[in-house]
């Protein structure tokens, strides 16, 4: 997940505790919250339906099934047709779609605001009453194993990254990729999408997140009347899962054909759990935007432009997260440069931070990046329901969304240079290595979702 975004996660969808005051919220008899954020700013109103289920929840030999549903959603119930949900949104003037991750799989529409209860009753018909016919989940599997191919198997950085993560991961199940492995999508039947809907598309595993011009208690009654009705039931038990210990570096090569090396660097790091008494998650998101997080930052000033060591170098860090976290170095070594250049370099600026630390102008700059990131994300109504969203998939009250800024804020320059020691520690340390191979002359798919 990009850096600009996992930051965009972390902060408010304010810049104070004003800017998060209107937010109400109600939970209907079967179990479903109902978030409201009123903004009556421009005549649009966004829905979000988040599931809390993802790949995380998948066990091994049904991997990409959370992903396979997220497409069968959108095949019809019994009062509306395979594809008929799309062209109802398109014809109320909006636009919609979905997306699954490892936490969370969600859906979504923006539309004209008098158009939302005509969304919820869609959205509504859709949790409990969906048809998983096996003439379509056959169409659509041969769609999903084709993203595959388009996605990972085609590219090879993102192969790259899915045989790291297979290699940093050995008991969690973040070690399996969200599309799934292809022998899996192979095997999977239309019985296997039945049994994951029926599990886990109910009221009580869901929350419904409604922003934009609307009025909060109009929008609980339209819940009642096309949510309420809908049953819960009972959830399996989730069984934690805990990654053991990392106890040496772990390397991992791949071949593929390509024009340039790519060198990812992954070091176990912590994830946000307790948002008031937490500071290294805070503090290594600093880092992290201090690093990389605008153009005269230290990998782009530094390894690019100066030493040219580099074509690109970055860092990426996801805070947020049900399972074990990770810190990404990464890049592309310049013409003439070799992979083991660019890993000296990226070394160097990380001790360089661990031995000198950073510096208050630094600091300060990284600080208003951030601020001014999230005040333009302010004018999105979508933006606004993905933060609440996001933060709520994961286990955190987005009621403290505006706490979580104000640690950001408080960061100091001695809390970077310790959480630059601690963490990263070669024995927690996953090298994945791209071996370019010579392009075998094939046209290259370009990488574009089918739908999402």
């Amino acid at each position: 997940m990009p850096l600009k975004h996992l930051l965009s996660v972390l902060l408010a969808a304010g810049l104070s505790t004003a800017a998060f005051a209107n937010p109400y919220e109600t939970t209907l008899k079967n179990g479903l919250r109902i978030i409201v954020k009123e903004d009556h700013r421009a005549p649009t109103a966004v829905q979000m339906v988040w599931y809390r289920i993802g790949s995380t929840d998948e066990v091994d030999g049904a991997s990409g099934v959370a992903h396979v549903l997220e497409h069968m959603m959108f095949k019809g119930t019994p009062s509306v047709g395979p594809g008929e949900f799309n062209k109802r949104v398109a014809a109320a003037g909006g636009r919609d779609n979905a997306f699954t991750s490892r936490d969370y799989t969600a859906y979504f529409q923006q539309v004209p605001k008098e158009k939302l209860p005509d969304m919820m009753q869609l959205e509504a018909d859709r949790m409990r009453h969906l048809n998983v016919d096996a003439k379509e989940f056959a169409q659509e599997i041969k769609v999903v194993m084709e993203e595959r191919r388009m996605r990972t198997d085609d590219n090879p950085q993102s192969k790259l990254f899915e045989q790291m993560n297979a290699v940093a991961f050995q008991a969690h199940p973040y070690r399996r990729p969200i599309i799934g492995w292809m022998n899996d999508l192979e095997t999977m039947t239309a019985a296997d999408a039945k049994a994951w809907y029926d599990t886990w598309y109910v009221p009580n595993n869901a929350y419904v997140i409604i922003t934009g011009d609307v009025d909060h208690k109009e929008v609980f009654a339209l819940a009642e009347k096309y949510y309420a009705p809908l049953e819960g039931r009972a959830l399996p038990v989730r069984r934690q899962q805990v990654e053991p210990a990392q106890e040496g570096t772990r390397k991992v090569t791949v071949k593929a054909p390509a024009e340039l090396p790519v060198l990812i660097m992954g070091y176990k790091a912590p994830i946000l759990r307790d948002i008031d008494q937490d500071v290294d998650p805070y503090a290594l998101e600093m880092l992290a935007s201090i690093l990389d997080g605008h153009d005269a930052a230290r990998f782009n000033k530094k390894l690019v432009r100066e030493d040219k060591v580099a074509l690109s170098a970055g860092i990426d860090y996801d805070a947020t997260a049900r399972g074990p976290g990770m810190i990404y170095l990464h890049g592309t070594p310049s013409e003439g440069r070799t992979v083991s250049d660019l890993e000296a370099a990226l070394r160097a600026e990380i001790a360089r931070v661990q031995k000198d630390g950073v510096s208050e102008q630094e600091l300060k700059r990284a600080k208003a990046q951030l601020i001014a990131g999230q005040v333009y994300k302010l004018d999105s109504m979508f933006g606004q329901a993905m933060e609440i969203g996001q933060i709520e998939a994961v286990g955190l009250p987005y009621q403290k969304l505006d706490r979580m800024l104000d640690k950001l804020q408080k960061v100091t320059a001695a809390d970077i240079q310790a959480v630059a020691k601690k963490y990263f520690n070669d024995d927690a340390l996953t090298i994945g290595l791209l071996d370019p191979q010579p392009l075998d002359g094939k046209p290259r798919r370009p990488a574009v979702a089918t739908r999402h």
